[in-house]
């Protein structure tokens, strides 16, 4: 199988699983990569999912024999692997191991948060290979790094330890060689803790409102939010707090 894909009190793992090949995506990847993504976004008892690379690394993006052999990777309406546009209302991890280059970086992009091992290399080397980073790089890039260093990393095309870019934002976490999977699931079991109702609108008005002009962040954002503070899980939040207990989410 060109991924495996476990599920485990609320927190869906997918891991790439060509590890002969730097779990690099041709075809059949892309298409279990999307549909695995489309399930953590439609069932209701998962809350989190994780995207991470078997062997020793995360990505090395696209699949360059299957670009030869006229494979598509890029799906309809989801992209790069099935994953760099497609539409999720759960969070998603990258924990990330080696590699994560050109399209394999453009799937840590994707993702909510990051989680690297400190002997990890980022980059965005399509220009070396005469081609673009458009599976997310060019547009994802300047909004999550300083416009300088955007710049040099899709520019430019070398590799750069999760350490540099953790000092810009871009590496939420960075651990131990080998343990970036369970520092992944760390956060995932907060979240996964959380009102899954609250995790979710939260996470939409952290994306939409980037491009939302600035006289109407409030209205728009009271217009979406409301709906929790009237929520049984508003409710619940508050009755385990006071009752010194763990709350019962029902994500309604």
């Amino acid at each position: 199988m060109p991924i495996d894909f476990n599920i485990d009190a609320g927190i869906a793992v997918i891991t790439i699983n060509r590890p002969e090949a730097r779990n690099a995506i041709d075809r059949e990847t892309a298409l279990a990569v999307e549909t695995a993504v489309r399930q953590i976004d439609s069932q209701k008892d998962i809350r989190v999912g994780v995207i991470t690379g078997a062997g020793s690394h995360f990505c090395a993006g696209m699949d360059l024999k299957a670009f030869l052999r006229g494979e598509v990777v890029r799906l309809p309406g989801t992209g790069f692997a099935g994953v760099t546009q497609a539409s999720c209302s759960k969070p998603l991890i990258a924990a990330v191991e080696g590699y994560a280059l050109a399209g394999g970086f453009e799937i840590a992009l994707a993702c909510d948060m990051v989680v690297a091992a400190q002997g990890s290399q980022f980059g965005l080397s399509e220009v070396k290979r005469g081609l673009v980073a458009n599976a997310g790089g060019l547009v994802r890039l300047p909004r999550q790094l300083p416009a300088k260093i955007a710049n040099e990393l899709v520019l430019v095309g070398d590799m750069h330890p999760a350490a540099r870019l953790a000092t810009h934002g871009l590496v939420n976490v960075v651990t131990s060689d080998g343990l970036a999977l369970e520092g992944a699931m760390e956060l995932a079991r907060k979240i996964a803790a959380n009102g899954p109702l609250a995790v979710a609108v939260s996470r939409r008005v952290l994306s939409e409102s980037l491009e939302w002009p600035v006289e109407e962040l409030f209205d728009r954002q009271n217009a979406i939010t409301a709906a929790v503070f009237a929520s049984a899980d508003a409710k619940e939040g508050a009755q385990a707090f006071a009752e010194k207990r763990r709350p019962v989410w029902r994500g309604e």
